[in-house]
């Protein structure tokens, strides 16, 4: 077996299962659920016709490159949202969900032959990102995202030596667990870097449709380089974007996103998923089509979003310290005891579950970001959220 796989730490979830595991929760209350970010709004029956309309394409072995129709509905998609045209032949490929996507492309990134191997990610940070900077063979590097510089990477305390052994670099933006947005000045600062030593950049932007003002949305990596003069699309611009349909359209279980940008690099990447194996369902691919067509449902996704934080805050501010996100649907609250003491109490006496923030982080130069922080995510219905926020006041005032 592949040694590489005993560097691979437990799965958050699965770390939470061991935490609750003997705890008995209070019986007179209903279990609510807001530990894992998996959206419980309802699929829009539009894109679920589209999917059982087209099942005669499971009679056919699918394109690792995809349809045309879906390649440019994404390019599409991407004009309107970013104001970029990309090359739906070239610089668009759909992929089976952010998450395989992520997970592969370090493994078409990252060079073997070099001596020192480093991928860079926020701490916390989704740890798809770890796992697939061990199996390239790299080393992961974690910048810590702290109250203290507003949760923000701050790349200026990277040294040297490590830029120069970055291949690859993840940033999530809207941030998990945090919401925060990267602005156009840490844009700027990054795309320089990069193109001083010569890495790539892995924007995941899975979050980038969950906002709260529709006049502004979140900034995003093609929109940040089209304003700083850059083609994002353009072999050499060391930039890929990955999005997906799971938050934006209430489709999880699709698995379908898109990776976009430098077409020199989605080349290679392209010959490496032709023989990974990655190809998309056609029916799926149809409905994805129609997903990324459609804005209507998506701004009453958006709706449903808007109303859950407007509630579910006024409930906690004051009891527990957070801010609120710019973007996503997390809230990232530091609490006023261990953070995994804090789940698991909270388990057994209001029967809600979060999730621990130290299990989202990594000690990193002697901390973890994630400790003394629980990440609550209002996926569930409006109730189900107003619910959780009041047993979680109760409790939190019972301490």
């Amino acid at each position: 077996m592949n040694p590489r796989l005993a560097q691979l730490q437990p799965y958050p979830f699965q770390k939470l299962r061991e935490l609750l595991a003997g705890v008995t929760p209070n019986a007179e209350l209903a279990a609510i659920n807001l530990s894992i970010g998996e959206p419980r709004h309802a699929t829009p029956a539009f894109i679920r016709e589209r999917l059982s309309a087209h099942l005669d394409g499971l009679s056919h072995y699918p394109m690792t490159q995809g349809s045309e129709a879906l390649r440019e509905a994404i390019a599409d998609w991407v004009r309107a949202r970013h104001g970029v045209a990309l090359d739906p032949a070239t610089q668009v490929l759909p992929v089976n969900g952010s998450r395989e996507a992520l997970f592969a492309f370090a493994q078409a990134v990252v060079d073997p032959t070099r001596h020192h191997k480093m991928v860079l990610s926020p701490n916390p940070f989704y740890q798809i990102y770890e796992g697939a900077a061990i199996l390239a063979g790299a080393r992961p590097y974690f910048l810590n995202t702290l109250a203290e510089n507003g949760f923000r990477m701050d790349l200026s305390l990277v040294p040297e030596e490590v830029w120069d052994w970055c291949q690859l670099i993840y940033v999530c933006s809207p941030g998990n667990p945090t919401g925060k947005v990267l602005r156009l000045d840490e844009w700027r600062q990054l795309f320089d870097l990069a193109d001083r030593y010569d890495f790539v950049i892995a924007a995941d932007e899975c979050y980038s449709e969950i906002y709260f003002d529709e006049a502004q949305p979140p900034l995003g990596a093609l929109t940040a380089a089209r304003e700083l003069g850059r083609d994002p699309g353009a072999a050499g611009s060391r930039l890929v974007v990955f999005n997906s349909l799971s938050k934006r359209s209430n489709v999880p279980g699709m698995r379908s996103g898109f990776v976009a940008g430098d077409a020199e690099i989605l080349r290679k990447f392209l010959l490496y998923r032709t023989y990974h194996g990655s190809a998309m369902n056609p029916a799926i691919q149809a409905a994805s089509a129609a997903a990324w067509a459609d804005e209507a449902h998506v701004q009453a996704n958006r709706r449903l979003y808007r109303e859950k934080f407007a509630q579910v805050v006024p409930l906690l501010d004051g009891l527990l310290e957070f801010e609120a996100p710019e973007a996503g649907f997390y809230l990232w609250a530091r609490v006023p005891m261990d953070d995994a003491e804090f789940a698991r109490e909270l388990y057994r006496r209001q029967h809600v579950t979060v999730l621990p923030g130290s299990y989202l982080a990594r000690e990193a130069r002697g901390v973890n970001p994630g400790r003394g922080y629980v990440r609550i995510a209002l996926v569930d219905h409006l109730d189900q959220c107003v619910a959780a926020a009041r047993r979680i006041a109760e409790f939190v005032r019972a301490l």
